[in-house]
């Protein structure tokens, strides 16, 4: 029997284009429901960003109650039951009630239903079971209102067993802990995840890579990355990360984000790893952007090498050089290694503050010389041109970019007769 309880309406639960949804959804006499993050989230009192409903009605049947109200229905998934509804330019994921006949690692062969406690039997943690009525009449099947308000993540069922359907709850069981938990993990969840820790070497890289990075968004990820590390969870998928101290240190020294703006998580990944750690290995490893990449590589050793304590002139050619975000995050992360070992470093955490205002007053220079002024002097296109141009852009830097565009081409005319 599930226990029923209110949740006072919401502004998302109430806004119009919710309304014109749950009024197509329901026009043919069939129930629907919230289910899922937006119900937790609203419990927990955070943002509401994505809004999913569940329906008894056959996803076919969704399509055209959905059209027939004027609303862009998307077939996102029709075998697994699930539509997404555009309204107010808005998605609605939308997804017939159903059950595992079978489950596949991170596929399953399903069946529809209109069981609504044997849906909520198919999620992962007890508060994302949760479903509530467009009138806010609460059901919770498996306690997870109480799991919530306490803090705890808990397997709907089994833990072992639901993390034997789909690995990648492994990781999420400790994403959600970082986020939701308070105090120690679950302990049948803990040991699940310890004992299943091998087969994450079964799960894409891309899917590991994406987890790791929510987890890394969270206030504080340092606990539950402590707890990973000492039962041998990351030791297959990132064997770089040996200790949480430089992270620690990272997130005492990081500029805190607006409410609407999520943790960079990049930054936070490059504190996790060893500094001598081959940062091409781990990209290609968990198939990160070329973008994610190149920052990463510039994270783990930048060129030039970057310093709270750098002189105001190293400084400005850093920035010319890396850019003003890779500049800021590297200072930042300098300071957090300096003290590793316990602590931040007194006198680099002092001279970050000077450092990185420095790095919000900077102004890009534009180098003043192209390849047309040098072939105005005469010079043919090619590797002595490209040769001349570095070395002058080498000396504008060490000059501290005070040459003017006339001081640039005397010297090229002086080094292209030599």
């Amino acid at each position: 029997m599930a226990e029923s309880d209110r949740l006072p309406l919401q502004d998302w639960m109430t806004a119009p284009e919710t309304r014109a949804v749950v009024a197509a959804v329901t026009a043919g006499g069939a129930p629907a429901r919230f289910v899922g993050g937006c119900v937790r989230d609203a419990l927990a009192g955070r943002p509401v960003r994505d809004i999913d409903l569940a329906t008894p009605e056959p996803p076919e049947r969704v399509m055209e109650l959905l059209r027939a109200a004027g609303l862009k229905a998307v077939p996102t998934g029709l075998d697994h039951g699930t539509v997404t509804a555009v309204s107010g330019h808005r998605p609605f994921e939308i997804t017939t009630l159903r059950h595992d006949v079978e489950t596949f690692g991170r596929r399953a062969k399903v069946a529809f239903t209109d069981d609504w406690e044997a849906d909520a039997a198919r999620r992962d943690f007890t508060f994302n079971a949760l479903s509530c009525t467009p009138e806010g009449e609460l059901h919770d099947y498996f306690g997870g209102r109480a799991d919530l308000l306490a803090g705890r993540v808990r397997f709907v069922g089994e833990a072992r067993r639901r993390i034997a359907e789909d690995y990648l709850r492994l990781l999420r069981f400790f994403r959600f802990h970082a986020f939701f938990g308070r105090g120690a993990p679950d302990p049948d969840g803990l040991a699940a995840a310890a004992a299943a820790a091998p087969k994450l070497a079964e799960l894409s890289p891309e899917r590991v890579r994406a987890e790791l990075f929510r987890l890394l968004q969270a206030t504080d990820p340092v606990p539950v990355l402590d707890v990973m590390l000492g039962h041998a969870i990351l030791a297959a998928e990132l064997p770089e990360a040996a200790s949480t101290q430089t992270l620690s240190n990272w997130l005492a020294l990081e500029a805190h984000p607006s409410d609407a703006q999520a943790p960079d998580p990049l930054p936070r990944f490059a504190a996790l790893l060893d500094p001598a750690a081959d940062a091409l290995e781990i990209a290609k490893r968990l198939r990160l952007s070329n973008a994610e990449r190149d920052r990463l590589a510039g994270l783990l050793r930048p060129t030039p090498r970057l310093d709270p304590g750098m002189t105001p002139k190293a400084l400005r050619a850093a920035l010319y050089r890396l850019g003003r975000q890779q500049v800021e995050d590297g200072l930042r992360l300098a300071a957090a290694r300096a003290g590793r070992d316990g602590g931040l470093d007194q006198a680099l955490s002092q001279a970050l503050p000077q450092a990185l205002r420095a790095v919000a007053a900077w102004h890009p220079s534009a180098f003043p010389v192209k390849g047309r002024d040098l072939r105005a002097l005469g010079m043919a296109p090619g590797a002595e041109m490209g040769r001349l141009l570095a070395e002058l852009e080498a000396w504008w830097i060490a000059e501290d970019f005070r040459p003017d565009r006339a001081a640039l081409l005397a010297r090229a005319r002086r080094n292209s007769s030599k």
